[in-house]
């Protein structure tokens, strides 16, 4: 998703390209862009200058909306989701430990947007052009 941001605007970008870029293989990023078009978050374009564009601006997808589309819930245990699974749950101290640590992960994904990323990385690049500059 940050590749797509970073390199479509309104083109749209072909998943052979996000591969090379990224080193992921097309069949993984394909299986990837259906589970976000189902979510609403990429459009694909057909055609000839087809691909995919984001659906909405940056500053608007928020980084569990991607994980939760392609990953699901990022519990640590299966338990954290759902206490019947296992009939210790309720006196589980363990599980008490997980669910902060789901807590803080969600917190985290959710405080943060596809354009924070963006800024992050264009961050980065500044950084590393001043290092070369001083290598």
């Amino acid at each position: 998703m940050l590749d797509l941001a970073l390199n479509s605007g309104d083109v749209p970008v072909l998943i052979k390209d996000i591969s090379f870029r990224q080193g992921i293989s097309r069949g993984y990023l394909e299986q990837l862009f259906t589970s976000l078009r189902v979510a609403g978050l990429v459009r694909g374009i057909r055609g000839a200058r087809g691909g995919f564009i984001l659906s909405r601006p940056p500053a608007e997808i928020k980084l569990s909306e991607i994980i939760q589309a392609t990953e699901g819930s990022i519990a640590p245990v299966a338990c954290v989701d759902d206490p019947r699974l296992c009939r210790k749950s309720g006196e589980c101290i363990t599980r008490d430990v997980w669910i902060e640590m789901k807590r803080a992960c969600d917190s985290v994904l959710e405080s943060l947007t596809l354009q924070d990323l963006i800024e992050r990385s264009e961050k980065k690049s500044v950084q590393g052009e001043h290092l070369e500059e001083i290598s």
